[in-house]
């Protein structure tokens, strides 16, 4: 199965399970394969025998029996298709285990199901997050992705207010401070990033994606550029930023898609002024190639660009 995310890392996720008394009963093992099948069928809306050999290294009549022992423990969540031998996600479908939407982000990074590992850690900490999409809305993005759907959306947006759209997405990005989808608008006929915790409703639309709402002419998506990243020339000792970001020769090379630029430079405070002309106490790095921004999208996320 493949995943379309920003190659942003975070911690290792955990998936907390539901108190079932079947389910308690289960080894370690058991309770794994079935909280990968219930994320699947979450996040893909879909989910077969091949998934659970490939992501556990088992054979098909252990699979077999796992997806069985699903099905009796939740009936409703999933269809067999006979002509595919995949299982499909209902309309009825009920998480049998909790998946918090942020965790599952952060495994769908990766590009695997779910692990169970233990409780939080004491002593490693992520930052404080003051937003976090609804997992219901996650997987619904997550399962239009996977299934190259269009959907139907209410949204709130910053400029308009709320509205209804039409969209097809394509990818899931962390931008180092909230989830974003990319995908192409059809009200504006235009690919676009939309802040998943303003989605109101999401459902599939009846119009399929036309060829030309596909990733592959997303141009700013697919195009790459390289920034050129050094100490802030107004740093008195710049030896301790370059050690920071394991620059070279004082440079640190970054690929990124065109998409994704504004993102990277507002989160690692980059100052794109040509001539380092903003604060150094709150811009440490510089951008040493500002003539690459020139024309891209999202230039007001550029700081100092222009300036």
């Amino acid at each position: 199965m493949q995943v379309y995310c920003i190659e942003y890392l975070y911690q290792h996720s955990i998936f907390i399970l539901m108190t079932h008394e079947s389910i308690n009963k289960l080894n370690y093992a058991q309770r794994e394969r079935l909280v990968f099948i219930d994320f699947c069928l979450e996040y893909y809306g879909v989910v077969a025998r091949a998934d659970l050999v490939q992501q556990f290294q088992t054979g098909l009549a252990s699979c077999s029996r796992d997806l069985t022992l699903y099905r009796e423990l939740a009936p409703n969540n999933a269809e067999l298709v006979h002509q595919t031998k995949q299982y499909v996600r209902t309309d009825s479908f009920t998480p049998l285990f909790s998946h918090d939407a942020d965790q599952a982000l952060n495994q769908l990074i990766k590009g695997h199901g779910a692990s169970l590992q233990g409780n939080d850690s004491q002593v490693c900490f992520d930052a404080v997050r003051l937003t976090q999409p609804k997992q219901s809305i996650v997987a619904a993005l997550m399962r239009a992705i996977h299934n190259s759907q269009a959907i139907q959306c209410r949204y709130h947006s910053l400029s308009s207010g709320a509205g209804n759209r039409t969209i097809v997405p394509h990818a899931i990005i962390n931008n180092g401070h909230r989830w974003h989808v990319r995908a192409f608008d059809r009200k504006t006929n235009s690919f676009r990033d939309f802040v998943c915790s303003r989605f109101i409703k999401v459902e599939n639309s009846a119009t399929p994606p036309k060829t030309n709402e596909s990733s592959s002419f997303d141009d700013a998506w697919n195009t790459i550029i390289n920034l050129e990243i050094g100490a802030h020339p107004k740093i008195k000792h710049p030896k301790a930023i370059e050690l920071d970001y394991e620059m070279t020769q004082g440079k640190l090379n970054i690929e990124v898609r065109s998409a994704l630029v504004g993102y990277l430079l507002t989160q690692w405070n980059v100052d794109c002024s040509e001539n380092g002309s903003l604060n150094a106490a709150q811009y440490q790095l510089h951008l040493k190639n500002t003539d690459v921004l020139s024309g891209l999208e999202s230039t007001e996320l550029f700081p100092g660009f222009n300036q």
